[in-house]
């Protein structure tokens, strides 16, 4: 019998992280799991395409102004990354549990915007009041764990933890 997880040192249980995430995942995975992710990543291509493109003065709204970058750059910097993260969760299926946990990474990294924009009141995209900026604070988390989830990258991060 397996000791349980908690019980294994702490190297094994990075070591059975590490491995899940690293190597291409050959496992099925659920149709509805497979649709959010392909939905994620059509969501991620189009907000990065809009930062490039029509939305771009829109989204300097969000760049905190204790950055210290010039706030175009950063607008044009993370359109180019949710380009990329957006292919990658169309396009690279078998590396879902590593592109889960970078596209999870990057909505903790991109909080600090939406958390500005509600401390200084800023309006764009329609976010004209505290409560609606609020509102869109909270839909953070959610994307957080759609991430985590439409990749199974949840998944092995609980294995990881789990007997076995």
């Amino acid at each position: 019998m397996t000791p349980p997880a908690e019980s294994r040192p702490p190297a094994l249980r990075k070591s059975v992280l590490l491995k899940s995430v690293l190597q291409p995942s050959a496992l099925r995975t659920s149709v509805p799991r497979t649709i959010g992710r392909l939905l994620l990543g059509a969501f991620l291509l189009l907000a990065g395409i809009s930062h490039l493109t029509v939305s771009r003065v829109a989204f300097r709204a969000q760049v905190p102004p204790w950055l210290p970058l010039d706030t175009d750059f950063v607008v044009v910097a993370s359109g180019i990354v949710e380009i990329t993260l957006g292919l990658a969760l169309v396009l690279l299926a078998r590396r879902r549990v590593l592109v889960g946990l970078v596209v999870a990474v990057f909505f903790l990294l991109i909080l600090p915007g939406n958390i500005s924009q509600l401390v200084t009141q800023t309006d764009s995209f329609g976010l004209n009041s505290d409560l609606s900026r609020g509102i869109r604070l909270l839909f953070q988390p959610i994307l957080v764990i759609w991430a985590l989830w439409s990749t199974g990258a949840w998944k092995a991060i609980r294995a990881s933890r789990s007997p076995g």
